[in-house]
């Protein structure tokens, strides 16, 4: 029995567990959003949202802790990626640095790039400064993931997405809704055209 045992196990040691919430959570806070799947975007969800309640206090102690609780790491390297396409690099959450910014040696190793506990405190945290919780939130995307047919979740920073779901689009249900009210609309236009034709008129 699992009574008062808190967190998810998701087939995996303590240790493995630990490092894949903490990369998981490491990659929300760089591009603004990560897809997985639903279990494990319900297990990094808390611990991304404590990370940030922590950031937005702004002080030497709420850096060390944080400092203390993900691996702090250089992001945003692939916005000097030449084999990353223009498009992707277009991020809604946050100013990216200049491809000028980042640096890399003649090996090809980075050797000058942001760094994240940098990132979370100077930038998510002051985003959400007047928010009270509820910093992320979890997009059901309608597919599976092949091989075990895993639901996959996109989970996101809220506050700067765009469009009713993610792609700004509009869903299956809503275009089928409006469908719906177009037809409904000509139906009900039908017997004034139709009275007005020539030939209908009683006198």
């Amino acid at each position: 029995m699992r009574h008062r045992v808190y967190g998810r196990k998701l087939s995996r040691d303590s240790d493995h567990r630990r490092a894949m919430i903490r990369n998981l959570a490491a990659g929300l806070f760089e591009h603004g959003e990560v897809e997985t799947t639903l279990p494990k975007a319900k297990a990094v969800q808390p611990f991304a949202e404590k990370i940030i309640t922590l950031a937005k206090a702004g002080t030497f102690i709420a850096r060390r802790r944080i400092t203390a609780r993900i691996n702090e790491r250089r992001i945003h390297a692939w916005v000097a990626d030449k084999n990353v396409p223009d498009a992707r690099k277009d991020n809604p959450y946050f100013d990216l640095p200049d491809a000028g910014d980042i640096e890399f040696n003649r090996y090809g190793e980075l050797r000058k790039a942001p760094r994240l506990v940098e990132h979370i405190m100077s930038r998510i945290g002051p985003m959400f400064a007047d928010r009270a919780g509820g910093y992320t939130r979890i997009v059901r995307l309608g597919r599976h993931r092949l091989g075990d047919a895993a639901e996959l979740v996109l989970l996101q920073l809220v506050g700067r997405e765009e469009g009713p779901q993610v792609s700004g689009g509009v869903s299956g249900r809503r275009r089928q809704a409006h469908g719906r009210t177009a037809f409904a609309a000509r139906l009900r236009k039908a017997p004034v055209e139709e009275s007005k034709a020539p030939g209908n008129s009683d006198s």
